[in-house]
């Protein structure tokens, strides 16, 4: 018979705690080192660079394409001297009647009398004109010095629809089109008897038509056609493809008010790096539209300057 002695619990004996040194060690491990300062700097420094560049291109974005703004084009007030004689002073004393004479249209009367002289060599005879004007082959003034124009003291720069000539380099009529319409350039025709201005536009899609009647308000830079060329015809196709009757009628092309300013900054660029600083030194620049990456652009291929008074 087997006899079961109870066994006796064993007590655990509490760990002793750790002395003072021990605990200073633990204290040193645990405080933040300069590693950990340095880093915590440049990574919040990081955090601000990068929040503060990204409002920004939010803002950017929000603002929308810079080159859409509208910009303000110089204004160029040109000479003229209306209907001044021409001459190399400016006064106030009146032209001689002969020159006079030179400068007024002819009447229904003076041609007749013309027709009649050629005809049977009978010579026709003039009424001296009722004016205070000398009856001399030459007026006693010295005429005006201004350049032809509308009557006016602004600078003697030579306007741009004269002093400007813009080619296009298209091999055939879509691609042509394509340029017009980067370049937002509408087509127009006047004249033939129709009251008011036929504008044609979207001319390499689908083209679109309007008709303006009161004209009073278009003030954008517009080129006529002054010699034949082959985008002459180009302008007649698309006008005519748009649905607009050119039965004895003028072809305009209209230029936008962006595509003036970025035609005068590239002028005077152009000739700034000629040695030019004044637009009243140009008296030709010829642009050419090229393609680039943005689509197309017009560049100065060549320019003309004036003679010095």
């Amino acid at each position: 018979m087997s006899v079961i002695t109870p066994e006796r619990p064993t007590r655990t004996t509490p760990a002793a705690e750790p002395g003072p040194e021990v605990r200073a060690q633990q204290r040193e491990m645990l405080r933040t080192s300069r590693f950990d300062l340095v880093t915590s700097f440049f990574m919040a420094l990081i955090l601000f660079i990068g929040t503060f560049v990204l409002m920004m291109f939010i803002l950017w974005l929000l603002s929308g394409d810079p080159k859409s703004r509208p910009q303000r084009i110089p204004l160029e007030q040109a000479a003229g001297r209306g209907d001044n004689p021409e001459g190399f002073e400016r006064d106030f004393e009146p032209p001689g009647a002969e020159e006079v004479e030179e400068l007024m249209e002819p009447t229904l009367l003076d041609t007749i009398e013309a027709v009649t002289e050629a005809v049977s060599n009978i010579a026709a005879t003039l009424d001296t004109m009722n004016t205070d004007a000398t009856t001399e082959t030459a007026g006693s003034g010295a005429g005006d010095s201004r350049p032809p124009g509308p009557e006016g003291e602004g600078d003697d720069t030579v306007p741009r629809y004269e002093r400007w000539q813009l080619n296009f380099a298209a091999k055939d009529l879509q691609s042509y089109a394509r340029q017009l319409d980067f370049y937002r350039i509408e087509l127009a025709a006047v004249g033939g008897g129709v009251q008011g201005v036929d504008y044609a536009f979207d001319l390499s899609t689908n083209p679109k038509t309007r008709r303006e009647r009161d004209t009073s308000t278009e003030n954008r830079l517009y080129f006529m056609w002054t010699s034949p060329s082959p985008l002459q015809r180009f302008d007649e196709q698309l006008l005519q493809r748009a649905g607009v009757s050119l039965a004895g009628r003028s072809q305009i092309r209209f230029i936008p008010p962006e595509l003036e300013e970025a035609l005068y900054q590239a002028e005077m660029q152009y000739a700034q790096s000629k040695g030019r600083q004044s637009v009243t030194e140009i008296a030709k620049t010829v642009f050419e539209s090229k393609s680039d990456a943005s689509g197309y652009a017009f560049e100065v291929i060549s320019q003309r300057y004036r003679e010095p008074r």
